[in-house]
């Protein structure tokens, strides 16, 4: 039976903002990281839980533009370490490190000699990855490095869960003609009500509704 879960995503397949918008706010925290640690490249990966991958999500610097969507193993390199464990970790000289993976890393287009890179993660859930390829050395930051990278992670770790709901709720949406894609049509319609309050009451009759039958 269809549980409540799949109407509140239905529901927000019609009222979230399109992954367009997530995935500004991605770019933005990179772009930000970039400038703020005078870095070569820095990126996103997003946990691809289904094909157990990582996919960039977002880049800025070195292969912006070429990368998004391309997918690594998720246990590959730097990245799938810290995915793995969770931990934060600072690498000023990549060749020395046994876990820096170069094949991985020319197949993205540029090879970096040093790296920073922390877990995204949600309620203990591992979202992904950021990192910071090449930063500059007499950048004073106010903050430790790590320290204020972890100021990004956490809320480069908010956009990738609202874009995976955006995405869980619009596969909802274009799942066919069954209750949950009707819900989620007219969450849309409503959305666009000048009566928010109306609008919002009707949705929460309907998904109550709905659910009860579904029991």
């Amino acid at each position: 039976m269809t549980g409540d879960g799949t109407y509140q995503e239905a529901v927000a397949a019609g009222m979230l903002p399109s992954e367009e918008s997530h995935r500004a706010l991605l770019q933005s925290i990179v772009d930000v990281a970039r400038a703020i640690f005078g870095a070569k490249a820095s990126s996103i990966f997003l946990l691809d839980h289904d094909t157990d991958e990582l996919v960039f999500e977002a880049v800025s610097g070195e292969g912006a533009g070429d990368l998004i969507g391309m997918r690594i193993p998720s246990g590959t390199g730097i990245a799938g370490w810290v995915l793995v464990t969770s931990q934060p970790i600072v690498i000023d000289d990549l060749s020395q490190d046994p876990r820096f993976s170069r094949d991985a890393a020319e197949r993205t287009g540029y090879v970096p000699t040093s790296l920073m890179a922390v877990p995204l993660v949600n309620q203990e859930t591992s979202l992904g990855v950021l990192q910071v390829l090449d930063r500059a050395k007499d950048r004073n930051v106010a903050l430790g490095a790590i320290d204020l990278l972890i100021l990004f992670a956490n809320q480069a770790s908010i956009g990738l869960d609202l874009l995976q709901t955006a995405r869980r709720a619009r596969a909802v949406a274009e799942r066919g003609d069954g209750p949950e894609a009707v819900v989620a049509r007219l969450a849309a319609l409503l959305e666009r009500s000048e009566d928010d309050a109306a609008a919002l009451r009707l949705l929460e009759s309907l998904e109550t509704v709905l659910t009860r039958l579904a029991e």
